[in-house]
């Protein structure tokens, strides 16, 4: 009897070691329901972290800060358990109570992330976001195309450019760089500020050949498309495609943005998306993200693993006094839906 004991006791062990004690792919330890911007974590990063921990991560995509928004307010609670907005788009979602705080505790490599993007206005202390991407809306132009210099913003609304500018989809960016070619903030509020800035986007109108939220790149690379409103990572691979391609930093000074990790209220798997959010900030697994996605890097602990063509490229690797002349899009609030009336205006030309 005491042999017969002993070895269901053993057995037991083995089995219980068996289905929780290894952290390979074989083992199940739940899922991870992820909210991202399309293109912007490598399939490579999401199958290591499926395989070191066991754990099944469910990606996906949207393609503006305002769909991220709206969709987390209209589904229900628990079905994401990660989003990765920008920066403004943080202070208003804190504001509608739909991010619950961190546990930095579970969360050390934080410490590997840039001083200077860390503590920002949007988050102070960092309590509901850790800082994932950083990067601009930037000009890029094809040179054997466009002959002539582009400066400027300002320069988008030559009627010689008709059809050949990509842009990006985002209404606060576009409408915030029409401010700044005018002399204006990105967050101006006035109403005749805001009448000139749809006046000179209905001029801009006509050059734009397409929006494009997902890869704005691609028209670049084609050359269906001679002229790029693009974000910085963008504009870096379709000059890695065509060396013609070149990049110009705006006078006006550009349109600058973080892109943040946070946890919905509500959500299910709160400790896999603390463990998700770690590995992230691994400097090896940091830095091959950013050889994928060259925005320029938020980690200081990945920085000697980059390569020399992202540290000398103009669009991924900006100076920092260029950074500096940015500005970032901040919530206005009750004057939100002067913007959104704009923007469907414009559009409608489209």
């Amino acid at each position: 009897m005491r042999k017969l004991v002993v070895l269901l006791v053993l057995c037991f062990c083995l089995l219980a070691a068996g289905c929780g004690g290894s952290t390979s792919g074989s083992a199940d330890k739940g899922e991870l329901n992820l909210y991202v911007w399309t293109q912007y974590i490598p399939d490579s990063v999401i199958k290591q972290f499926e395989e070191k921990y066991g754990i099944k991560v469910n990606v996906s995509n949207y393609t503006t800060n305002e769909e991220c928004l709206a969709k987390l307010e209209s589904s229900p609670k628990g079905t994401y358990d990660i989003v990765v907005p920008g920066d403004f788009m943080i202070k208003i979602m804190k504001e509608k109570h739909l991010l619950q705080k961190l546990d930095k505790e579970k969360i050390p490599n934080i410490k590997n992330v840039y001083k200077t993007y860390l503590n920002q206005y949007y988050d102070p202390g960092n309590e509901y976001s850790v800082p994932y991407q950083t990067g601009t809306v930037l000009l890029a132009v094809n040179t054997d195309k466009i002959k002539e210099p582009i400066t400027s913003y300002a320069d988008l609304i030559k009627p010689q450019y008709k059809n050949s500018i990509v842009s990006i989809d985002e209404q606060r960016v576009v409408i915030g760089i029409a401010l700044k070619a005018l002399g204006y903030s990105i967050n101006t509020i006035d109403d005749a500020k805001l009448a000139q800035a749809k006046a000179f986007l209905q001029k801009l109108m006509p050059n734009i050949k397409v929006f494009d939220g997902d890869s704005p790149k691609s028209e670049m690379i084609s050359g269906e498309t001679s002229i790029g409103l693009i974000y910085n990572a963008e504009a870096a691979l379709a000059q890695k495609q065509n060396p013609a391609i070149k990049i110009i930093y705006p006078k006006e000074g550009m349109y600058r943005f973080i892109d943040n990790f946070a946890i919905p209220a509500g959500a299910k798997n709160k400790a896999n998306a603390e463990l998700f959010i770690n590995f992230i900030l691994e400097p090896k697994i940091a830095a091959e993200i950013t050889k994928v996605y060259p925005y320029t890097s938020v980690n200081e602990a990945a920085k000697t693993l980059l390569p020399k063509d992202y540290t000398d490229n103009k669009a991924s690797n900006i100076p920092v006094d260029v950074m500096d002349k940015g500005e970032f899009v901040k919530d206005v609030g009750a004057n939100t839906p002067k913007f959104d009336q704009i923007w469907s205006e414009v559009k409608s030309q489209k």
